[in-house]
């Protein structure tokens, strides 16, 4: 067992030489891990899981609170572009709503009454250009050294995964979010998805080649995650 889901929240489950279960909830959208002892048999961590299940509610809702609360779209905030930060500036205008990357600044056009929603749209359309632009080389390079190929590859929004391969299809997603962290960030996870077409089960296999592939790879995770 790799993962359960209850109540629409997918839990990954990662069995290790210990004697006690490790739950957490992390950031930023609130990611559930739970490690528990090689010797615990499925049902039990599945009710173990259960009876956290109102715990982890509660630590996930605060993610989407204080999300919600930090960002406002006004001039003088930071915002983050592949680990760098850049002062937002909101030009007011009559004309096409667009962001783009001036020097030190991301820019924002938009009309005077523009909701925060529009905003929001517009910044998120930005990032998705900028991570469009870099994917695709990083995608070709790892396809050479791990000897595997996909079909295609896409940005979406994703509240509990960096990314996601499906293996059948042969197609990777990429968290919109990923254009925010650094571009070694970005890197792993598309090492950690083009890796699934090896081994799909996150398995001591599948450590062994990214362990190979990535030596630092835990590191990043730890970066990606909000920890280092």
């Amino acid at each position: 067992m790799n993962k359960i889901t209850l109540e629409n929240i997918e839990i990954e489950i990662v069995k290790k030489n210990i004697k006690n279960l490790n739950l957490s909830v992390n950031p930023p959208y609130g990611d559930v891990r739970l490690s528990v002892p090689n010797k615990m048999n499925d049902e039990a961590v599945k009710c173990f899981a259960i009876s956290k299940l109102d715990w982890i509610k509660k630590q996930r809702e605060k993610f989407k609170v204080q999300e919600k609360c930090n960002i406002e779209y006004k001039s003088g905030e930071l915002h983050c572009l592949f680990g760098k930060k850049y002062e937002l500036k909101v030009v007011e205008n009559n004309g096409r709503q667009f962001a783009e990357l001036n020097g030190e600044h991301i820019v924002l056009y938009v009309r005077k009454d523009s909701s925060l929603e529009k905003k929001e749209k517009i910044i998120q359309e930005f990032y998705r250009e900028k991570l469009k632009s870099v994917v695709p080389e990083y995608i070709e390079k790892w396809e050479n050294i791990i000897g595997v190929n996909i079909e295609s590859w896409a940005v979406k929004i994703m509240k509990t995964r960096w990314g996601t391969c499906n293996t059948r299809n042969r197609k990777i997603w990429i968290n919109l979010e990923l254009a925010k962290k650094s571009k070694d960030c970005l890197e792993y996870i598309i090492v950690h998805e083009l890796t699934h077409l090896l081994e799909r089960y996150h398995n001591k296999i599948f450590y062994n080649y990214m362990d190979e592939f990535l030596p630092h790879w835990k590191n990043l995770k730890m970066e990606l995650n909000g920890m280092s």
